[in-house]
């Protein structure tokens, strides 16, 4: 960390981050803006499918990538705050109930992703955490995570960031809960059961804040290197959808009246192989085309907390009928938040 540290200036680390801070802000007001002029000067109506489609990807592109710099920066120092060691001590020692809100609580905060999934589950099954404890957090962990929530509100507004975060924690924790009920712990893989109980030390690193700033940088040049393409690819599907689907079919296919739309959701959900950045600006365009409220969280909380690639992942650690009662208690869960949604708002 201090090596990392010495790229950054170390005078004057804070006013550093106020200038960038100011940098951020001013270059976001230009975004839109810029994306109609940009519009403007290419040979299409701006009124037509293509104009319609382009300025949504003009505009969201940019706007996504800002976003997501700025939170995954300020949440690669907060994360300094959050090793694996500490989370597992943390877990650890609570009962079950105040754990498993504990857990889910930790998962929106902690730079855990479902490619953690193998490693951490070792981690917190050799520390004496619950199975259903685990379960909590590894839902939370990349369903509500910190830069999905921070997208939400940069596009949404409040109301629909906290609707996700409620609904996010709800579904971990009560899922955790129930797994935890069942006492499956003998569906772990017969090597994991024979692992050695390790003690999870509750330690803290004292850093400077150049040391957490260079913390930022890095999770930048790490996560927002690796997401770019998938932004890309949810932004121009988005932008197909915006401009292209009538808002008559979408509302047929996915609206409140159809009452297979929400379990349509989850399935077409859970084989996609993209993350939470990916899949918002598609949520997007679906809402703005008519499509149901409780059946888009559906789908959005589907492709992130039940995708094929982390079900593949944890076959390493547990037995089947292990991962069929997780994807059976969290579809119910989000099918459950997807039929609520729709018959109440």
């Amino acid at each position: 960390m201090s090596v990392l540290a010495e790229r950054w200036p170390s005078r004057h680390p804070r006013a550093l981050l106020g200038l960038a801070a100011l940098a951020w802000v001013g270059l976001y007001e230009t975004l839109l803006p810029a994306s109609e002029a940009l519009v403007a000067a290419l040979p299409v109506e701006r009124e037509s499918h293509l104009g319609g489609a382009l300025q949504f990807f003009l505009y969201d592109a940019p706007k996504v990538l800002l976003l997501l710099t700025g939170v995954v920066f300020v949440m690669g120092m907060v994360n300094t705050y959050f090793t694996p060691e500490r989370t597992r001590a943390m877990l650890a020692v609570r009962r079950d109930g105040v754990a498993n809100v504990m857990a889910a609580s930790l998962g929106v905060v902690t730079p855990f992703c479902s490619c953690s999934a193998v490693p951490l589950f070792i981690g917190f099954v050799q520390a004496g955490v619950p199975l259903g404890v685990t379960f909590s957090f590894l839902i939370a962990a990349p369903m509500v995570n910190e830069v999905a929530l921070t997208l939400l509100l940069g596009l949404f507004g409040w109301r629909i960031a906290l609707l996700y975060l409620g609904l996010g924690l709800s579904v971990a924790v009560v899922a955790g809960w129930v797994i935890g009920r069942f006492r499956m712990e003998h569906h772990l893989e017969q090597w994991v059961q024979q692992m050695p109980k390790v003690a999870a030390t509750h330690t803290l690193a004292r850093l400077t804040v150049g040391e957490r700033m260079a913390a930022g940088g890095e999770s930048v040049r790490d996560i927002v290197g690796r997401v770019w393409p998938w932004v890309l690819a949810g932004i121009a599907i988005g932008a197909a959808i915006h401009g292209y689907v009538p808002e008559d079919l979408m509302a047929a296919i996915m609206g409140k009246g159809a009452w297979w739309s929400v379990p349509l959701a989850v399935l077409i959900g859970v084989p996609m192989y993209t993350n939470a950045v990916g899949v918002i600006p598609i949520v997007q365009a679906l809402l703005a085309k008519g499509a149901a409220l409780g059946t888009v969280l559906a789908f959005m909380m589907s492709v992130i907390a039940l995708s094929l690639p982390e079900i593949v992942i944890l076959r390493k650690v547990l037995k089947p009928r292990l991962i069929a009662t997780f994807v059976g208690v969290v579809a119910a869960g989000i099918l459950t938040v997807g039929y609520v949604f729709n018959f109440v708002l």
